[in-house]
């Protein structure tokens, strides 16, 4: 005999939120297009209400305040809280909060608040329907964010600001423009709409959809079409590994608005302490996780054994190059200290120190070079074993 498992019960503020504004705009949106219509106007402010509430989520609940990748003047911090709240996803502390937790125990079904384990539509929005245990309010993992004054206010007077932020300011453009209904439904409702569900694909499809370079620990995938509608958000497998990078697209042709707008702002003075993951960890992140894929499938090849012992050679290479790293790592940080303690010490020391460092520099590059080649070798092992599995067919 088995026992069904009773549900929890709705949250019913969260029902009408994230289920019912999204089937008043289905309906009200195209209405009001046939009975009166839109104009540019109020589509351009649509636009900019949008890039507003999302780059002030992933640039400043993500990224400065979930993960700490930076670090931000007092004016930037709460031009986020005030644009962050009218992107009506709760405040920077519960948010916060919910994604640490979310980072920490990914993919596990009873701790992680959005796992994608359990389903597409869970991991979208329906684990803020009901009032699920993963949900249950925990800050022990936010002590940090409860000492910071511009997080305390929001989280305050969080209702305040969401209502001004999406109706006040809407309703006061619509009567500045003349049109208050079609304002309020482009600019409030549908604006608001989208931001939610490109914003929850992150959650969902982010989780489903994409490739994993970096690591296969997890269900996080990158994905290019994803970041371009959120804001740079879409490289989740790179994310996922290395959550305190500012950036989530770490090439130059990577579409991440957030990175740009962080490092604008760094520019100017309104950021600083920009974390950024050395070359050396992407690319031995890379390498893992191509030798992984690769010994896997020479274990299941036929007449592989010459192949696999070249793979073995290389990622004993590998190995070499990443404990050469760590030593070197060391060091720097040794000469670092040395340096600090020294600093009042002029001429031929610091001479010495100069030419030590431009060495050592030498040295870290070299290896990054060398796990790049590395990657062009497994590939062309990889050839082999396609081409090796085509004459065997």
């Amino acid at each position: 005999m088995t026992t069904n498992k009773s549900k929890p019960p709705l949250n019913m503020v969260n029902v009408i939120i994230f289920a019912g504004l999204p089937v008043a705009a289905l309906i009200l949106v195209p209405l009001w297009g046939v009975y009166h219509g839109y104009d540019s106007f109020q589509w351009l402010w649509a636009l900019a209400f949008l890039y507003l509430n999302g780059l002030s989520i992933t640039g400043g609940y993500h990224r400065l305040w979930s993960h700490r990748a930076y670090e931000a003047s007092p004016v930037l911090k709460w031009f986020f809280a005030l644009w962050g709240a009218g992107a009506l996803q709760n405040s920077i502390l519960i948010w916060a909060s919910d994604h640490r937790r979310h980072h920490r125990h990914v993919d596990d079904n009873e701790l992680d608040p959005y796992s994608a384990g359990r389903g597409l539509w869970f991991s979208h929005m329906g684990w803020m329907l009901r009032n699920y245990k993963s949900n249950d309010q925990d800050f022990s993992n936010a002590r940090d964010l409860l000492r910071d004054p511009v997080v305390v206010w929001q989280d305050k007077h969080y209702v305040a600001l969401t209502l001004l932020m999406n109706l006040g300011l809407p309703l006061m453009l619509g009567i500045w423009h003349g049109d208050i209904i079609g304002t309020v439904l482009l600019v409030g409702l549908l604006r608001l709409v989208v931001n939610h569900h490109v914003t929850f694909f992150i959650n969902s499809l982010a989780h489903f959809w994409g490739s994993r370079p970096y690591t296969e620990t997890n269900s996080a995938r990158d994905n290019g079409f994803l970041a371009f509608l959120t804001y740079g958000e879409g490289y989740h497998n790179y994310h996922h590994i290395f959550q305190a990078d500012y950036r989530n697209g770490i090439r130059w042709w990577q579409w991440d608005p957030t990175k740009w707008m962080i490092a604008l702002c760094s520019r100017v003075g309104l950021a600083r302490n920009l974390n950024r993951v050395p070359d050396f960890k992407i690319q031995r992140a890379i390498l893992d996780t191509a030798f992984q894929r690769a010994r896997s499938k020479l274990e299941h090849a036929q007449n592989s054994e010459s192949l696999l012992e070249m793979l073995e050679r290389e990622y004993q290479l590998f190995t070499e190059s990443v404990n050469q790293w760590t030593a070197l790592q060391a060091e720097r940080y040794e000469r670092t200290k040395e340096q600090l303690t020294g600093a009042l010490e002029e001429g031929k020391h610091q001479l010495q120190q100069k030419w030590e460092n431009a060495a050592l520099h030498t040295k870290l590059k070299t290896l990054e070079y060398s796990l790049k080649m590395q990657r062009k070798r497994l590939g062309l092992l990889m050839e082999q074993v396609h081409f090796q599995q085509a004459r065997l067919a």
